[in-house]
């Protein structure tokens, strides 16, 4: 199993990337959230991978943090989901995103993603309910003010308001808020 590969990047062309490691190019399919971090061609690159071996080929994924990977690896395990699949999740979603969507049972964020129908989304939400819980509870805290911030959080979710949007809202409210005013104030904030 090749598990990390560290090189220079010689190729870019989305999905594929291709990285030199003592004279030997592999060719590598990223998610475009890790494709968009990497360094200008000729830059030194660290990625965490996933090798799938297949009667026809031999594929490797790879990842800019071991969270990901990690999600990938709990993606690829559902029924009808493939690693092109998995890969369009994660490059529509960042771990974070997608934990918040799964912890609040939001098939509308997972529709997002190219590919992902209101049926696909709800089975995922079933499939992945209990799975992500580790990402959830480190995101939150992160995330969120101390205090109320988690109840505003995801009154704002569940209004329909964007893992980025909310973020961003909850972060701009003091840190003492209570809910009610928190909620009324992340809403001003995020109309004007």
């Amino acid at each position: 199993m090749i598990g990390r590969i560290t090189g220079i990047l010689i190729e870019k062309n989305p999905p594929t990337i291709c990285i030199d490691t003592s004279g030997v190019g592999y060719e590598i399919d990223v998610p475009m959230t890790t494709f968009y971090d990497l360094p200008e061609v000729g830059g030194k690159v660290s990625l965490f991978t996933h090798l799938i071996v297949r009667d026809d080929a031999h594929a490797l994924y790879g990842f800019t943090s071991s969270e990901q990977r990690s999600v990938f690896r709990i993606l690829i395990k559902i029924g009808g989901i493939g690693a092109r699949t998995a890969l369009a999740i994660l490059s529509g979603l960042t771990v974070d995103e997608l934990a918040h969507a799964v912890a609040a049972q939001e098939a509308r964020q997972l529709m997002t993603v190219p590919g992902i129908g209101k049926k696909t989304a709800e089975r995922l939400l079933l499939e992945l309910k209990g799975k992500l819980d580790s990402y959830v509870s480190s995101t939150l805290s992160t995330t969120s003010n101390k205090g109320n911030g988690d109840d505003i959080y995801q009154a704002l979710a569940a209004l329909g308001y964007s893992d980025a949007e909310t973020r961003k809202a909850v972060k701009s409210l003091p840190k003492d808020i209570d809910t009610a005013d928190g909620i009324r104030q992340a809403l001003k904030a995020l109309s004007s």
